[in-house]
């Protein structure tokens, strides 16, 4: 029920407004978002490098409605590298295809993103397009396979997989195929029981599945969880195969479970920490509650402390 309302709230135009315009509202959503400026984005970043992790940054914001938008986002991501490589930062970037213009016109998207990819590739970075909800799977995949296959793109852009939907494991082995890393999560968006595991225990077992592919599969993807025992069984697994820590890495999301990211880090695993972004969080930062309801008791609690 709280997750099935976090989820409403998130599409909530007048609370956020009101949340993304008030004082209140982004010290809430601070211990997930980083700030409202990409300033804010580097220096948490150059935080959690010190600290051993590597980063993945994403300018929050979805379905822009014109060009001029899509361009705007798409300049902003340029600059995002350019910060990355000049600061010589363990970092990558995380976008949406509908921040990139999407629903306002196919081919530009592609444009912008392409450019963006090649940028990656002049710079030594990596670009992962996000996953959005189950309307865009298909067109995100399709649009992430085509951009794969241009000249010199192999290898410097992924996407996203939810396992908390029916098609993931057909999707998993069509990238796997095609030689394209993959970032493997559980979802984070209200779907119908009709394409999307309803249960929670469904969902787990499914992305544990998907994860022993992955790891199998000889191409560097990032599981992104932060189910201790989850990922205890991926790091038991790896050792039965032989795999070893490097082959792969775990991801986490700014501002949760800093203890158990440490810990990876110690013991010389790969931890990727994604840090969001921008004056557009509420969305974000409402489905992070939706996932993980216990994180409002959290953050209540630390509201008032230094």
């Amino acid at each position: 029920m709280l997750r099935t309302a976090f989820i409403k709230l998130s599409e909530s135009q007048s609370i956020r407004h009101f949340a993304e315009n008030s004082a209140l509202g982004s010290r809430f959503s601070s211990r997930f978002v980083a700030g409202t400026q990409l300033a804010d984005a580097v220096r948490v970043t150059e935080i959690v490098n010190r600290r051993g992790a590597s980063v993945s940054i994403d300018n929050l914001g979805e379905n822009v409605t014109n060009p001029d938008e899509a361009k705007q986002s798409a300049e902003l991501y340029h600059r995002m590298l350019d910060e990355i490589s000049s600061r010589k930062l363990n970092a990558n970037i995380s976008l949406k295809l509908t921040h990139m213009g999407l629903d306002v016109s196919e081919d530009l998207a592609f444009r912008l993103v392409s450019e963006l990819v090649q940028h990656a590739v002049d710079t030594n970075s990596f670009v992962r397009v996000d996953m959005e909800g189950s309307p865009y799977t298909q067109r995100t995949l399709d649009f992430v396979r085509g951009l794969h296959q241009l000249p010199r793109h192999a290898g410097k852009v992924g996407t996203v997989i939810q396992t908390y939907l029916y098609r993931s494991e057909d999707d998993v082995n069509q990238l796997i195929s095609e030689g394209i890393r993959i970032r493997l999560c559980k979802g984070a968006y209200k779907e119908a029981p009709e394409i999307a595991f309803p249960k929670k225990t469904d969902v787990d077992a499914n992305y544990v599945k998907l994860a022993k592919i992955l790891l199998k599969s000889g191409i560097y993807h990032g599981l992104a969880t932060h189910d201790a025992k989850i990922i205890e069984q991926m790091k038991q697994f790896a050792r039965a195969q032989n795999i070893p820590p490097t082959a792969y890495e775990f991801q986490m999301l700014h501002g949760v479970r800093r203890d158990l990211q440490a810990k990876l880090v110690k013991e010389g695993y790969g931890m990727r920490v994604y840090i969001p972004f921008g004056p557009e969080w509420y969305p974000y930062f409402m489905r992070r509650l939706a996932e993980r309801p216990a994180n409002v008791v959290f953050i209540a609690r630390n509201m008032f402390r230094q």
